[in-house]
């Protein structure tokens, strides 16, 4: 069984945990975005919403940092390595599978921009750095830190993603999955369930959350490559799903970068009926 989770509900989370929590599972969701706005300052708040969601049956899936965790401005730099370690702190104490963030780009004054020096062995030393201190820092017993794979920083493929993994060796580093992020040619693009294939052959024992978007390929002089509504694009649902759903414990899968109630309610029910072809079922499938 699956857990669908996303945005797009009726009430926020400044209703409550509770109310949050049971907005959830009315709306078909199985797991859920932990609010950004927690501090690890606040435990009673913190408890609450882990107990809130717990009673629920909703698993909190991740929590998003954000954040240049390589910009060489210092001050900045620093600022957001303490945003990132209390969001992963947060992460921990509510019981949430991982708090989540892109790298970030060597080039000040952006969040992930492009630069040739995302991509070279400096980029590489940097990230394996910057996540063995906030590991080492916050030292998280239940969630884990991940980030998010990106076109123009690392990691950029499943390839770097393996041998990020491998440099870093921290056992609370974990692998987060974004399929739409890491399609950049055509070739790719027409066969985008081998990429999948290939992401949880290779990264499956450490893959702790998913994201759920489609891409098409428009037709313009130069390839331009643009995210979609979900099933208004190529990716291949089925594989995605199929592949999601043997792994040993559940993973869950959460939707984004939509804009209202029914534009999620759609990319659900487009989910749920793909699920439905091959076979998978869903946690609170209304």
């Amino acid at each position: 069984m699956l857990r669908l989770g996303g945005h797009g509900l009726p009430v926020g989370p400044e209703a409550g945990p509770e109310a949050f929590a049971r907005a959830h599972v009315a709306f078909g969701y199985g797991a859920a975005y932990v609010p950004a706005s927690l501090t690890a300052a606040d435990s009673s708040a913190l408890a609450a919403w882990e107990a809130a969601f717990a009673a629920a049956d909703v698993t909190l899936a991740e929590i998003g940092i954000w954040r240049n965790l390589v910009t060489p401005d210092d001050a900045v730099r620093k600022a957001n390595l303490a945003f990132a370690a209390d969001k992963l702190a947060v992460a921990d104490a509510v019981g949430a599978g991982c708090a989540v963030s892109y790298i970030g780009s060597f080039s000040a004054g952006t969040d992930y921009a492009p630069t040739a020096d995302n991509m070279g062995a400096e980029a590489f030393d940097a990230a394996v750095e910057t996540v063995r201190y906030l590991l080492d820092t916050v030292k998280p017993k239940r969630a884990k830190f991940a980030l998010e794979m990106m076109q123009y920083s690392l990691p950029d493929s499943v390839e770097s993603y393996v041998a990020l993994i491998k440099a870093i060796d921290r056992p609370m580093f974990g692998a987060h999955f974004d399929p739409v992020n890491i399609i950049m040619t055509p070739r790719v693009y027409w066969d985008n369930a081998a990429l999948i294939r290939e992401c949880f052959d290779k990264l499956g024992a450490h893959v702790v959350s998913c994201h759920a978007k489609d891409i098409v390929l428009l037709h313009q002089a130069a390839l331009h490559l643009d995210e979609c509504q979900i099933g208004e694009g190529v990716l291949d649902y089925r594989e995605y799903l199929t592949q999601l759903s043997r792994l040993p414990r559940e993973v869950p899968l959460l939707t984004e970068h939509l804009s209202t109630l029914a534009e999620y309610a759609t990319a659900r029910d487009r989910i749920f009926a793909v699920g439905d072809t091959v076979g998978v079922r869903f946690k609170h499938r209304g």
